[in-house]
């Protein structure tokens, strides 16, 4: 019996994606130099856009963190040390009125009561910028819940002074004990706090833009290349749709590249001349004030509080390290400083400092022969008094920080500047690069039809 012929089943025809059909129609495309100048014009168009989005948005994120340098960062670590300094000099004079008697100078208790109100409300606007929850935070509501009770020990030291009572020298010096372990730890806490989010704010401003870079380098790599294939096929030397995309990018690439070379230079400028000036400005007026104070309860405690070794006074312990360490951030100060406006009021400072020191050791001679009044004249009393050179060496310095702080200022906003406009610069000239480029392989491409 014959068997019938085989017959072959009827295949279903090949199912076919958009992909599939995307690739298939590239593919046959890239055969043809119309298909091919496509494909360039599309990638060199791609590149060129690319460059411009990243610069606008790397340079964005640079001038944002160089902004907050100037406008957050760098104020409320000011306001920081501002705090730490207010308070210390609340408790300096706090201590100058006590040992003037029962009626207080009225030139010193409006001092203290401008340090509280200057401490008051920095720490105000410090809370209305920093998150409750953070280190700031923390510390922020720490010395808002320790500051009225360490006034309320004052005026009870000041009640109890003009009663002739000696408990007012024991509620003074519980008030300074509290202003000594709770108040300025938690105030240099703050400061440290701010001045470490300032570094990394400066961080990050300066990083360099390397993808940016990195793309304006392939953008002009490619272009380059496609103007050398067209002059290869065609003895044309330029194309000008792809020499005006090559433009384009070269001035953007080249203002990316001077732009933050010359931000980064300057915000290195604010720091070194600046910002580390002030700290070491702040350190020194802190160790002034401190050294006041306890060279003030000194002659409160008349040897009642003794240091850790049994033998010395406390206080006068604790006034021989802050001079020390005033002496110490003074030398730093003038080899900081690089120019008169700065180094001259170091130098009158370190000269008043070296006046105090010579003046403190004849009032403590003199107290130490028994002669309290005549001791006590020498370190409150007026012209030739220790708080003669202390306000000298105060003044000295305030001068010293408010020109550092027009030097970091000035140099922030020059850093900032220098960025300004190129993010929307860098965008427009990509937009017109890319333009070009498909304006440029459109016309080669208009010469096949």
């Amino acid at each position: 019996m014959a068997h019938p012929p085989n017959v072959r089943e009827a295949q279903p025809p090949a199912r076919t994606t958009a992909w599939s059909e995307g690739v298939d129609r590239l593919r046959a495309g890239a055969t043809t130099e119309p298909g091919r100048l496509r494909i360039i014009g599309a990638l060199v168009a791609a590149l060129v856009v690319a460059f411009g989005a990243v610069t606008a948005w790397e340079i964005s994120d640079r001038a944002a963190a160089a902004d907050d340098v100037v406008t957050r960062s760098q104020p409320l670590s000011a306001d920081a040390a501002s705090i730490y300094r207010s308070l210390a000099d609340a408790d300096s004079a706090a201590a100058s009125g006590f040992l003037a008697g029962a009626q207080e100078p009225q030139d010193v208790r409006e001092r203290y009561e401008d340090d509280i109100a200057t401490a008051s409300a920095l720490l105000v606007k410090a809370a209305a910028n920093t998150d409750s929850t953070s280190a700031s935070g923390r510390e922020i509501t720490t010395l808002n819940s320790q500051l009225p009770q360490y006034t309320g020990l004052i005026e009870r030291a000041r009640a109890n002074n003009r009663l002739g009572l000696p408990l007012g020298g024991a509620y003074l010096r519980y008030a300074n004990e509290r202003m000594t372990t709770e108040l300025l730890p938690a105030a240099e806490r703050l400061y440290k706090a701010e001045t470490s989010r300032l570094g990394d704010d400066y961080d990050d401003a300066r990083v360099w833009p390397f993808v940016g870079l990195g793309l304006g380098v392939l953008a002009l790599g490619g272009l380059g290349w496609a103007q050398r294939r067209n002059y290869r096929r065609t003895n044309r030397v330029f194309n000008h749709g792809l020499l005006a995309a090559s433009v384009a990018s070269a001035v953007v690439l080249l203002w990316l590249g001077i732009g933050h070379a010359v931000a980064r230079a300057e915000l290195e400028d604010a720091m070194a001349h600046g910002q580390e000036s002030l700290e070491v400005l702040n350190d020194a007026r802190i160790n002034s004030l401190n050294a006041r104070a306890n060279e003030n309860l000194t002659l409160v405690a008349r040897g009642a509080v003794l240091a850790e070794d049994g033998k010395r006074d406390l206080y006068e312990s604790q006034y021989a390290d802050g001079m020390k360490a005033l002496q110490q951030r003074l030398a730093q100060a003038r080899g900081l400083a690089d120019d008169p406006h700065g180094s001259d009021p170091v130098a009158e400072a370190a000269d008043k400092a070296a006046e105090w020191r010579k003046r403190h050791t004849t009032a403590r001679a003199t107290d130490d022969s028994g002669d309290y009044e005549g001791a006590l004249a020498k370190v409150i009393g007026g012209k030739g008094s220790t708080g003669e050179c202390f306000n000298g060496v105060d003044a000295a310095l305030e001068k010293a920080l408010a020109h550092e702080q027009v030097e970091f200022t000035r140099a922030a906003e020059d850093s900032r500047g220098a960025l300004s406009g190129l993010p929307l610069g860098a965008a427009v000239l990509a937009v017109l690069g890319a333009a070009g480029a498909v304006l440029g392989i459109g016309r080669r491409i208009s010469e096949y039809r």
